[in-house]
């Protein structure tokens, strides 16, 4: 398979976690003889700081014109931390998502077993958790009217849906949900919000169609602390732009660090991937950031293009460096392994199913990995 995808390294660890995504598509196409063409552009504070633009036209229009977008990190102190700067890195993302029509997003949450310990939760809590949040992600109170007053002294944010912008992530969740356990989750706060009783209302019409999976609702503040008390419980999460948002980086706790978790931003034309989190500014530089959220990002990458046992591969490389212990710090507190190690012993263990028969094990521990 021929692809051509944008490369949008970003901000902080971006490019240094986007590089081990990168290798990993690389020993994808050698093994598995795909043609992956990738271009690099701006985005975020860099896009700033050379165009003063979070998202130049350049940038848009290569994505426009790639199959996918891989995507590194966005933000940076120096807007975090001043509430008065016009333009900010964030800006560059909300854009993109909306001009590429990116409505739905979607964030796996998963116990990797060789990693119990690292999670602040109990084991016998968050054994078996694997949900998916299905996150409507271009409407909304982030792309609401915004108001200030000329005082600076009232601001208001309007959060507004429409049935149609629920109705189509509606679809995608409950095919999700018919095709694992059949249960799907409606997170909102409709007992307060009229945006959540339309919410209640289409989906509840829509499960009509879906009569495989089982539909309950939880409001969001119960919710939050349901994915704490009792992940497991969990098959499917529907929800909306913002209750999207934090819960789904509540999520990430579970598994030890937010640094496992990819998701996929997806929409009628095109598709972006990219790890749910942030720039993390402190670790630029230092060779500690954990890759491993981006490289399985890459992997949703191609399991939307139907390379599943591409996928799978990447899937097992990574399974193989936890259970080996060649990880980041964020991991293993005493671990020596950096980004750039990490990552390529997952691509140098990226193999078919008939070659990993034939793996030197002694050298995959070594990160050599060698057919014989």
């Amino acid at each position: 398979m021929n692809l051509k995808i944008a490369l949008l390294p970003g901000d902080g660890i971006g490019p240094e976690v986007l590089n081990q995504a990168v290798k990993c598509l690389h020993a994808v196409e050698e093994t598995f003889n795909h043609h992956f063409t990738f271009k690099e552009a701006l985005v975020g504070a860099t896009a700033i700081d050379r165009t003063g633009n979070p998202l130049p036209n350049q940038t848009l229009n290569l994505c426009q014109e790639a199959d996918a977008v891989l995507f590194g990190a966005i933000g940076d102190p120096k807007y975090d931390n001043d509430p008065s700067a016009k333009v900010r890195p964030e800006q560059g993302l909300l854009k993109l998502r909306k001009e590429l029509g990116l409505f739905a997003n979607i964030r796996p949450v998963q116990v990797f077993p060789t990693l119990l310990d690292n999670s602040p939760l109990k084991k016998d809590i968050i054994a078996g958790t694997d949900f998916v949040i299905y996150r409507e992600l271009t409407g909304g109170i982030y792309f609401g009217e915004k108001k200030l007053n000329e005082e600076g002294t009232i601001a208001s944010d309007l959060c507004e849906y429409s049935e149609k912008e629920i109705s189509r992530i509606a679809h995608l969740a409950f095919k999700a949900a018919k095709n694992r356990s059949g249960k799907l989750t409606l997170v909102d706060k409709a007992n307060v919000l009229e945006s959540s009783r339309l919410w209640r209302r289409v989906v509840s019409k829509i499960a009509e169609s879906y009569p495989e999976v089982t539909l309950d609702f939880l409001f969001v503040d119960n919710a939050a602390m349901q994915i704490i008390l009792n992940p497991s419980q969990f098959d499917i999460i529907l929800t909306e732009n913002m209750f999207g948002d934090i819960i789904s980086d509540e999520g990430s706790v579970i598994g030890g660090s937010i640094g496992l978790l990819a998701s996929a931003s997806v929409g009628e034309q095109n598709a972006l991937f990219e790890p749910i989190h942030g720039s993390y500014p402190q670790a630029k530089g230092k060779d500690i950031a954990n890759p491993i959220a981006s490289i399985l990002s890459a992997a949703m990458l191609l399991e939307h293009f139907g390379l599943f046992e591409e996928a799978m591969s990447v899937r097992e490389a990574v399974d193989k460096s936890l259970k080996k212990g060649i990880v980041t710090p964020d991991l293993a507190k005493k671990s020596q392994y950096g980004t750039n190690q990490v990552g390529d012993f997952i691509a140098d263990n990226i193999v078919d199913e008939d070659d990993d028969l034939n793996m030197n094990d002694e050298n995959i521990g070594l990160g050599k990995s060698t057919i014989i």
